[in-house]
């Protein structure tokens, strides 16, 4: 039997052979696949789930769940559930803010597109989780731990949902979550149905490191949502609307597409300075929804791409600028 030590030895050898070969871009496959200390306990008793890049044998109760992005976190956190590590969102703002005291103590193993392999080998997961792993990926990560790749759709968020928590075997969990946020919509759908007019809303998104802007279109997680309470965007913006991406670029000159009754305006970390240019220019103070006050600045975190938690703090952010303000 192979003592402590040379076992650790063997294990830091993995990792520096793994790197490597993920860093080139050229995945092979090892000759015999490798099983660290975890595998060994759960190999005998799993349950197979088939995804989007194969199936995978999943144990029964995983402890050390790590997931690659922050959707998948905000979706266990809502079934009850507390991954072990996750990963920084590439552009949008963190979700920490409506985690709070719900992801304390947990690990980050960089961002999104550059995941920490050695830190993620060292932590020795049973489950690792994430929505639309690359195979490249996939075959790194399935050498650590069961892996499993989830599709995502902006629009599709609830049913991603339940297909997660089909994994973590939470069935029952997501049904309640799911349930609550229906009735608040059915209240908050009432709650507009009863004002004189329904507001047209546009969705803006400013990024950071791009000049470029952008506004929401029906494929946006966002705007769904808005949907959901039967509000909309402007007919001008949903006419627009011919692209398979759930946004549309605009520049300065055509800002007479984002006129509305009210707009929000999610920004990235950090890109209040590309903002500023457009709010200081004449053509932007030309639009009346300007005039009026009726822009608002939300957090991207989870105005852009998300699950329930992002859902439901969307609906306050609408809540507290359309309806306690009106």
């Amino acid at each position: 039997m192979i003592n402590k030590d040379w076992d650790k030895h063997i294990k830091l050898f993995l990792i520096v052979i793994l790197n490597v070969i993920f860093l080139k871009g050229c995945y092979i496959f090892l000759p015999q696949k490798i099983y660290f200390e975890n595998h060994n306990s759960i190999v005998s008793e799993c349950r197979k789930v088939k995804h989007e890049l194969g199936e995978s044998c999943i144990p029964p109760n995983p402890q050390r769940i790590i997931v690659t992005d922050q959707e998948s976190l905000e979706s266990l956190v809502a079934l009850g559930l507390k991954p072990i590590a996750t990963t920084i969102a590439n552009r949008v703002g963190s979700k920490a803010d409506i985690l709070k005291g719900k992801i304390d103590g947990i690990t980050y193993l960089g961002k999104e597109s550059q995941i920490n392999i050695e830190k993620l080998v060292q932590l020795n997961p049973d489950l690792i989780l994430g929505l639309w792993i690359n195979p490249q990926e996939y075959k790194l990560f399935s050498q650590v731990a069961p892996t499993v790749s989830i599709g995502f759709t902006e629009t599709g968020w609830k049913k991603t949902f339940k297909e997660m928590a089909k994994i973590v075997d939470r069935k029952q969990e997501a049904e309640k979550v799911l349930e609550q946020y229906q009735q608040r919509i059915e209240k908050l759908k009432l709650a507009f149905a009863q004002k004189p007019e329904k507001p047209e809303i546009t969705v803006m998104r400013f990024y950071t490191d791009l000049k470029f802007t952008q506004f929401l279109n029906q494929k946006s997680f966002p705007v769904a949502i808005l949907e959901e309470l039967n509000l909309s965007i402007p007919l001008a913006q949903r006419q627009l609307n011919n692209s398979t991406v759930s946004y549309e670029n605009v520049s300065l000159e055509r800002v007479d597409l984002l006129e509305a009754d009210a707009m929000f305006i999610a920004l990235d970390p950090g890109a209040e300075e590309n903002f500023q240019k457009y709010k200081t220019s004449r053509l932007w103070q030309t639009l009346n929804v300007v005039q009026k006050n009726r822009v608002y600045t939300v957090n991207s975190s989870y105005w852009i791409f998300g699950s329930v938690l992002s859902a439901n703090a969307v609906l306050d952010d609408i809540v507290k600028y359309l309806l306690s303000n009106a």
